[in-house]
């Protein structure tokens, strides 16, 4: 499975069913029950039933933690033994076939290879990447869903800012007027547009932190290989939507520069 040796060797032909038995963990087993020593040549027992003497596995090998029942799972001790020395063999058993190239001729041969040594048994074949997209298809589902709300939300609020900056901009029609007759150029009145959204802006990006640092707690359980309080990711999303909100109050802002100081005082 491509998992990295660390210490100590992988399992070979000294591993055969008459020697001692033997065994490869990895590196949450080992820190929990070595308290993170290298465990390389010690030995641990495992549990057997009633009236049965416990086996006693000599460690031959650490490697690194890997998951073993699905991604979403923490790091478990685990210890694997060899095949040759397993008794009381399960009647199902998995093998992983990697190719270079398509898999239907490598399905082809080798369920021809299974039939060639017994008709009677039977065989599957299924892509360990589909397996694995499988297994996330819950996060993918809440990731599209929690993407088209976030889309729906920063366009209303893009469609809320603009709304607002127009009616202040339209409120002040006069005032904007006065100040371009009296002298003030295209950037004044942006920078006096644009002042009245980056407060807006303020205000509603740190309510909004807030609010998401106290959401984030019962988001936790929804997200895969992602901490609640992301800080890039917060940061990505303030950044966005300030963005989002720049654009929409530059419009207005640009509109009320183009004012034209005569009309608009005629009108008062």
């Amino acid at each position: 499975m491509g998992t990295r040796l660390i210490a100590g060797r992988e399992f070979d032909e000294r591993d055969a069913p008459a020697l001692p038995k033997t065994a490869i963990v990895n590196q949450a087993f080992a820190r929990r029950f070595f308290a993170g020593v290298n465990p390389v040549g010690h030995t641990f027992h495992r549990a057997a039933g009633a009236g049965e003497a416990e086996p006693v596995f000599q460690i031959v090998g650490l490697v690194a933690n890997t998951k073993y029942g699905e991604l979403r799972e923490d790091f478990k001790p685990i210890a694997f033994l060899p095949i040759a020395q397993t008794e009381n063999h399960s009647t199902d058993a998995m093998f992983v076939l990697r190719t270079a190239g398509g898999t239907a001729g490598i399905m082809h041969s080798a369920k021809a290879a299974v039939e060639a040594m017994s008709p009677s048994i039977g065989i599957e074949f299924h892509s360990l990447w589909t397996q694995i997209e499988d297994s996330l298809m819950r996060e993918r589902l809440m990731a599209t869903l929690s993407g088209a709300f976030g889309f729906l939300a920063g366009l209303l609020a893009m469609l809320g800012l603009y709304g607002v900056i127009a009616y202040m901009v339209a409120r002040r029609r006069n005032e904007i007027g006065v100040r371009i007759a009296l002298g003030a150029d295209h950037a004044n009145i942006l920078r006096l547009v644009l002042r009245e959204a980056l407060l807006l802006l303020a205000v509603g990006l740190a309510a909004g932190t807030v609010l998401a640092l106290c959401a984030g707690t019962a988001a936790a359980t929804l997200l895969f290989g992602l901490q609640p309080y992301d800080a890039v990711s917060l940061a990505a999303a303030a950044a966005l939507l300030a963005a989002v909100a720049l654009f929409a109050s530059y419009v207005p802002a640009r509109r009320a520069a183009a004012l034209d100081p005569m009309a608009t005082l005629r009108n008062e």
